[in-house]
C-alpha cells in the first residue's frame, strides 16, 4: 500500500528533522550558552537515551495490544519538547526539552515501523527503507537547519518546528484511522499474520548469538555515524579554516549520501540478501574512515560521500533482519534496533565529546576511524535465503 508507505515515511522526516534541530542547535549554544564539548554531548546523550530506553518497551508493549493513536500522541510530546527548546533560558530546561522530544521518538518509531510492516506485503526491505530513508533525510536536514535557520535566529529560531510537529500530528492521526480499521478488519477475519522469515528454523541460543551480533554491529555505526553528525564539523574548522556554515554543508553532504545509502539499502538486501547487505555497508567504508582524518579538504568530501552512502546501507536491512530473526515480536525487535541505534548515539556523543575536551578534535577524529572495523563481525552472521510462498 505505497500511500500510506510514503506517509508514514513522510512522517518519519518530520519526526527526525524535530530531533535533527538538537545536533543543529549545538553551534548555537556553544556561542549563546558557552557550553563545553562534553554539555553538549549530554543534552544529545539525553535525547537519544530516553528513545534508546523507552523504544524496545513501546514495541513490546504494541506486540502485546497495538495502539494506533498513540502515534499522534506521542508527537505532541515532541512538539512541547521543541517548544520548550527554543524558549529555555537554562540548561536543564534545554535537558528537560530533549527529554521529552526522546519520549515522542520512542512512541514514534516502534509503531511507525509497525505500520510500514503492515502496509508491505512481501516488500519489506522496499517498505522499510522508505520509512527509514524518511528519518534519514530529516536527519540530514541537521545541518541546513543551523546554517540557515539557527545560526541566523539563534536559539528562538528552534520555535519554527513548532509548525513541523503540528503538521505530523495531523498527519498521524489520519494514519492512525488506518492502523485501526486494519486490526479490526483482522480481528473480523480471525486470523493473525505470521511473519515469514528468510532466515529458516535457527536454534534458540543461534537467534541470541545473531541479535547479540547485529547489535555490535548497530553499536560501531551509530558510534561512528555520531562522530561525523556532531562533532566533525569541529575538525573541519580546526583543521581545514572553514567557516561553520561551510562546514554543516559538508556534513549535510554526509547525510544526504546516508539517506541515498537508506533507501537503496532495502531493495538490495531484497535481492542479493540481508546479511551480504549488513557486511558491505561495514567492509566497504573501513580503509575511507581510517584515511578521513588525514586528507586534504577537497578529498575529504569526496571520501565523506562514499562513506555516507555505504555505511547507512545497511540501517533499514538490521532492523528487517532483527524482525525475521524473531518474527513475533516486529514492534519489539524495531524498538530494539533502532532503539540501540539512538543509545549508542547518546553514548557515543558523551565518550566522543568528553574525549575532544581531553585529547582534543583531530586525535578524537583518529580514534573513532577505527569503530568501522568492529562491524566486520557480521561475517558470523547466520546467512538469509530466497524466500518461498506459505
Amino acid at each position: 500500500m505505497y500511500p500510506i508507505m510514503f506517509a508514514i515515511g513522510g512522517v518519519h522526516l518530520l519526526n527526525d528533522s524535530l530531533q535533527a534541530v538538537i545536533p543543529a542547535i549545538f553551534p548555537v549554544l556553544k556561542v549563546e550558552r558557552g557550553l563545553t564539548f562534553t554539555q553538549l554531548g549530554l543534552i544529545l546523550f539525553c535525547l537519544n537515551m530516553v528513545a534508546s530506553v523507552l523504544q524496545p518497551v513501546v514495541g513490546y508493549l504494541s506486540d502485546r495490544k497495538p495502539k494506533p493513536y498513540a502515534l499522534p500522541f506521542g508527537m505532541m510530546f515532541s512538539l512541547v519538547g521543541i517548544a520548550g527548546l527554543a524558549f529555555a533560558p537554562e540548561y536543564w530546561m534545554i535537558l528537560v526539552s530533549v527529554m521529552l522530544l526522546g519520549f515522542g521518538s520512542a512512541v514514534f518509531h516502534p509503531e511507525g515501523s509497525r505500520v510500514s510492516f503492515m502496509a508491505a506485503g512481501s516488500k519489506r526491505g522496499l517498505s522499510q527503507s522508505i520509512y527509514q530513508v524518511g528519518g534519514n533525510t530529516g536527519q540530514a536536514l541537521a545541518p541546513l537547519i543551523s546554517a540557515f535557520i539557527l545560526v541566523p535566529l539563534g536559539q528562538k529560531g528552534a520555535a519554527i518546528f513548532i509548525v513541523v510537529a503540528a503538521l505530523a500530528v495531523f498527519i498521524l492521526t489520519k494514519i492512525s484511522a488506518w492502523y485501526k480499521k486494519q486490526l479490526e478488519q483482522e480481528k473480523l477475519n480471525s486470523r493473525k499474520k505470521v511473519l515469514l522469515s528468510s532466515l529458516g528454523d535457527l536454534t534458540k541460543r543461534q537467534v541470541g548469538i545473531a541479535l547479540g551480533l547485529l547489535l555490535v554491529i548497530i553499536f560501531a555505526r551509530s558510534f561512528y555515524v555520531t562522530s561525523i553528525t556532531s562533532f566533525y564539523v569541529f575538525h573541519l574548522i580546526n583543521m581545514y579554516g572553514f567557516t561553520e556554515k561551510e562546514g554543516l554543508l559538508v556534513i549535510f553532504i554526509f547525510l544526504a549520501l546516508g539517506a541515498v545509502g537508506t533507501f537503496f539499502g532495502g531493495p538490495m538486501a531484497d535481492r542479493i540478501g540481508r546479511k551480504n547487505v549488513i557486511v558491505l555497508s561495514l567492509a566497504l567504508p573501513i580503509p575511507l574512515c581510517l584515511l578521513l582524518p588525514h586528507v586534504p579538504f577537497w578529498a575529504a568530501i569526496i571520501l565523506l560521500v562514499f562513506i555516507g552512502f555505504f555505511i547507512m546501507l545497511s540501517f533499514s536491512v538490521t532492523v528487517v533482519y532483527a524482525q525475521e530473526l524473531v518474527p513475533s515480536k516486529i514492534g519489539t525487535m524495531a524498538g530494539l534496533t533502532v532503539g540501540l541505534a539512538f543509545g549508542m548515539g547518546a553514548i557515543g556523543a558523551v565518550v566522543i565529546g568528553a574525549l575532544m575536551d581531553s585529547i582534543g578534535v583531530l586525535p578524537t577524529m583518529v580514534v573513532v576511524s577505527f569503530l568501522p572495523i568492529i562491524g566486520l563481525v557480521g561475517l558470523a552472521l547466520p546467512r538469509d535465503q530466497k524466500m518461498t510462498a506459505a
